[in-house]
């Protein structure tokens, strides 16, 4: 579309369709020409602040291929300026791009006029409450133009529904009227291929809030309810147990690790506490609990210090710590497990029969404290006898390591336990704090994540009408009918 500049000669073609064209202004010289006239009709100011599209640059919005066949800067008061950009299709249909401080709205003429009362207008069964009525003027305009420019004071009244609008542009006995919607920077962007944009300030007239409070709290509110069904499900599912209670001596577990009998959990995932107890006296014990899932090879391992310390200082008693301790293994869903157990106390585990006397041929160990009663330990399932008669001891050891029942062997074993070093205080001081007993105990399912969730999902929805309340307010400050004020 070739349209020649009478002042300066100029070709102005930027279009790429064809539309009827009652003005244009010069790209060169900037004149107002009027279609069949030789001359100007006035100089208009060029555009220089925060326009971004220029005349003849494509895009594509809502899937139609759109080209910007004129720009216009308008003016309201001494210092507020938007920047107006007409859209023209391939069939002949336009649209406008309003954009105000950073915030983009995409508008359609409309033929029929709304219905306007006091303080709000009615189109297509909806109603827009009145925002504001502005008057303004051009301060700045390019490109090509159906009908002539208006220089005069022209009147917008704008009235709201969320992210739309509805005004009113009436300029004398002349009344257009337009539909708008926000539309994103990024479509703005992605629709024209531009990377710059205005800066963005406060919040747009139409510009809708960060997501949508009441889709997003009815969401949340089927979330709680399946919570609380699948929490109805969790605790009917399921019964408490103590799963593991045993006494379990240090000696048995000295540089290894005692593995305890299988068990099962039914139900919903819940923690597994452990109770620990060692009769510790100013000194310290330590618990090593591995739970290993049977089925997975998963293992889960936790250790507790038992400690307890006491005594006199500046005439007055003092103590601190605990004979037992527990412990929580948490989240711990149905399946069958086993423990693997580990412990030890201060000064480690002395094994008296380690020094005792053992016969060649046997799988056993003798021992003697200074009341004169013997002491038999087996070696393989560590069970221990006591003897007062030393001829039934000197039978039990012939029998139990095969020798001959000769005068040479009564002598030898009569020489040997006559001169055996007795261990002054077995087993009493051995007894002291030798054991740590073990208790696990599936607890009861915890409502206290139940109950964490459903806080969060409250708070949240609250936060986010408290926020959009806010957000609204500041929306409508510029506003002189804003729902929010006290006078309205």
């Amino acid at each position: 579309m070739d349209h020649i500049c009478p002042i300066c000669q100029i070709n102005n073609n930027q279009m790429a369709i064809d539309f009827a064209v009652e003005e244009f202004i010069c790209s060169h010289c900037d004149k107002l020409i009027t279609i069949g006239k030789t001359t100007a009709s006035k100089t208009i100011k060029k555009l220089v602040e925060n326009v971004v599209l220029e005349v003849g640059r494509k895009g594509i919005l809502y899937g139609t291929e759109y080209w910007v066949m004129n720009i216009v800067i308008k003016k309201y008061g001494s210092d507020t300026f938007w920047r107006e950009y007409a859209l023209k299709d391939k069939a002949g249909n336009n649209i406008f791009l309003s954009e105000s401080d950073g915030h983009w709205v995409v508008l359609r003429p409309v033929d029929f006029a709304f219905k306007e009362y006091k303080y709000y207008a009615e189109a297509n069964g909806k109603n827009y409450r009145w925002y504001e009525t502005t008057p303004c003027s051009i301060y700045a305009a390019t490109g090509f133009f159906e009908d002539k420019l208006k220089f005069g004071l022209a009147t917008y009244k704008e009235y709201v529904n969320g992210a739309e609008m509805i005004s009113r542009e009436e300029y004398g006995a002349s009344k257009e009227f337009f539909n708008g919607k926000h539309i994103s920077r990024s479509e703005i962007r992605k629709a024209f291929g531009i990377k710059e944009l205005p800066y963005r300030t406060g919040i747009g007239i139409i510009q809708p809030f960060a997501y949508n409070v009441r889709q997003c709290t009815n969401i949340m509110a089927v979330t709680a309810l399946l919570i609380c069904l699948l929490q109805l499900y969790v605790v009917t599912s399921r019964s408490n147990q103590t799963v593991f209670e045993q006494n379990i001596n240090f000696a048995e577990v000295n540089d290894k690790e005692m593995v305890s009998k299988s068990f099962t959990l039914s139900g919903g995932s819940a923690p597994l506490k452990i109770h620990a107890f060692s009769d510790v006296d100013n000194s310290w014990a330590n618990v090593g609990v591995s739970l290993v899932n049977e089925k997975t090879n998963e293992v889960i391992s936790a250790s507790k210090d038992i400690e307890r310390y006491s005594g006199f200082e500046d005439g007055e008693s003092w103590s601190e710590g605990s004979k037992s301790e527990d412990f929580n293994i948490c989240g711990i869903p149905g399946g069958t497990y086993h423990f693997l157990i580990s412990a030890e106390k201060e000064g480690g585990v002395t094994d008296p029969f380690k020094s005792g006397f053992r016969p060649e041929k046997g799988d056993f160990s003798i021992i003697q404290n200074e009341t004169g009663t013997f002491f038999l330990q087996n070696d393989k399932d560590k069970s221990i006898n006591s003897y007062t008669d030393k001829e039934a001891l000197k039978n039990a050891i012939i029998e139990k390591a095969g020798l001959l029942k000769t005068p040479k062997e009564m002598g030898k074993l009569d020489s040997i336990l006559i001169n055996m070093v007795p261990d002054y205080g077995y087993p009493s001081k051995y007894e002291q704090n030798s054991s740590v007993k073990i208790k696990a105990i599936w607890l009861p399912v915890s409502f206290w994540n139940f109950a964490i969730v459903l806080i969060c999902l409250v708070l949240f929805a609250g936060l986010s009408y408290l926020a959009k309340s806010i957000f609204e307010t500041n929306k409508w400050k510029n506003s002189s009918n804003s729902p929010y004020s006290p006078t309205n």
